[in-house]
């Protein structure tokens, strides 16, 4: 927490960062609370989790041309207004008189495009990130800065569904658009900042490398790591577990609004993603320390016994039992991250962090999506009951391999107490 207030610099940065994940958090619950309000809700709601999910297959392409950007603060300011605008546009959209599946399509086009920009904006952040820090500070900042934007994303959850008893979809689009820009405003102040006194941190040093050498030798530094691949690879799929239960619930009370609507639809489905978020947060914020001396494989462990216990919650309908299971989830998953990152920075080369920050992340994020457009485009085809029985069935398959890696682990020496 010290290293947020201490570091003028990277104090900016993350509350640019911040600034625009709580104006994407307005936008997707407006959107998909527009969507749940359509005669075919469940194909719709599918149809936008994919767009969400789709762009973070990308990231190895969005890190590896973020490796080879000169000025890589230009770019990131240019990223931020670009996303800005597109939102603008779908303020625009939303204000005009165009019929309720056609405006989705058309917003789920343009929000799929920004999120593609984004993945590009996020390869350039991990870097900026680590040159703004101590590379003894990683974990922390990581931890913090995550635990933050969960606190943040929390409070928008609950201000957007607030906002839309009494805003219109419009006014909420041109918010998400306005957070953008005011974030590029901020990334461009820090880069004159460091302009003005001469630092090279402004213009990173560039990779250049072909794309699939540079992944191939970012690969090999990780698998030089022992258990370090695994962790990522278990971690992946809980990540995967968490993203995919998430617009799986929003279906299932869509169509059980009697028994699991809490208040308003949009407030409950703000409601269960405030309590993943405020496990998240706490987890990242104090799970570090709380877990100092504890394996990162239990705490894995952890997180599968609650990633399996949410499904069955939503199985059975009950909607409390799906909130405290859910901040559970996050709060095992929060502070598995932290961990996982200072990890990586004691055990790979430095010379090529960033690429190999960029592998794991690419790891982290290529599963998520590809469970989750599989799981949602299952709901839509079939039912969502099918969905639902398969994400519980891999998640107690991912809690058996956890506990024999674990003591596989343990046996040749590679649990990890980070």
């Amino acid at each position: 927490m010290t290293i947020f207030f201490k570091n003028k610099e990277y104090r900016k940065f993350s509350i640019a960062s911040i600034l625009s994940s709580a104006g994407d958090i307005l936008f997707y619950l407006a959107l998909m609370t527009y969507a749940s309000r359509l005669k075919n809700y469940s194909l719709a709601l599918s149809l936008i989790a994919i767009s969400e999910s789709v762009p973070r297959l990308f990231s190895s392409v969005g890190g590896y041309l973020a490796d080879r950007t000169q000025n890589k603060f230009q770019k990131i300011v240019w990223m931020a207004m670009i996303r800005g605008a597109l939102y603008l546009l779908v303020g625009f959209l939303f204000s005009q008189n165009i019929a309720g599946w056609n405006l989705v399509i058309i917003v789920i086009i343009i929000n799929f495009i920004s999120d593609t920009a984004g993945t590009y904006s996020s390869g350039l952040t991990t870097p900026l990130v680590i040159s703004l820090v101590k590379k003894d500070e990683v974990g922390e900042a990581e931890g913090f800065t995550g635990g933050m934007s969960q606190v943040i994303t929390l409070i928008s959850q609950f201000v957007g569904s607030g906002l839309l008893l009494f805003m219109s979809y419009s006014a909420l689009s041109v918010i998400n658009g306005l957070t953008f820009i005011l974030a590029g405003l901020i990334y461009y102040n820090i880069a004159r900042s460091k302009r003005k006194k001469g630092n090279s941190t402004v213009t990173q040093e560039v990779d250049d490398r072909g794309f699939w050498a540079t992944l191939a030798l970012a690969l090999k530094q990780v698998k030089k790591a022992a258990g370090l691949m695994t962790t990522v690879l278990v971690i992946a799929v809980l990540n995967g577990v968490l993203s995919t239960i998430e617009p799986l619930v929003s279906i299932v009370v869509a169509g059980n609004r009697q028994v699991m609507v809490i208040g308003t639809y949009s407030f409950t489905i703000a409601l269960v993603g405030a309590m993943v978020g405020i496990g998240t947060a706490l987890g990242s914020i104090i799970g570090t320390n709380l877990f100092k001396k504890i394996s990162l494989y239990a705490v894995i462990l952890f997180a599968n016994v609650a990633g399996a216990s949410v499904i069955i919650a939503i199985l059975n309908k009950n909607i409390w039992a799906c909130l405290v299971t859910c901040c559970f989830l996050g709060f095992f998953l929060g502070a598995a991250s932290p961990k996982l990152t200072q990890w990586m920075v004691g055990a790979v080369d430095h010379t090529i962090l960033a690429s190999s920050v960029g592998l794991i992340n690419t790891i982290l994020l290529v599963v998520s999506p590809l469970m989750t457009t599989a799981f949602t485009t299952l709901s839509a085809v079939t039912n969502v009951q099918y969905s639902l029985l398969g994400l519980l069935f891999i998640s107690v398959l991912l809690l058996v391999i956890t506990v024999v890696v674990m003591k596989r682990s343990a046996k040749k020496g590679e649990l990890t107490t980070i």
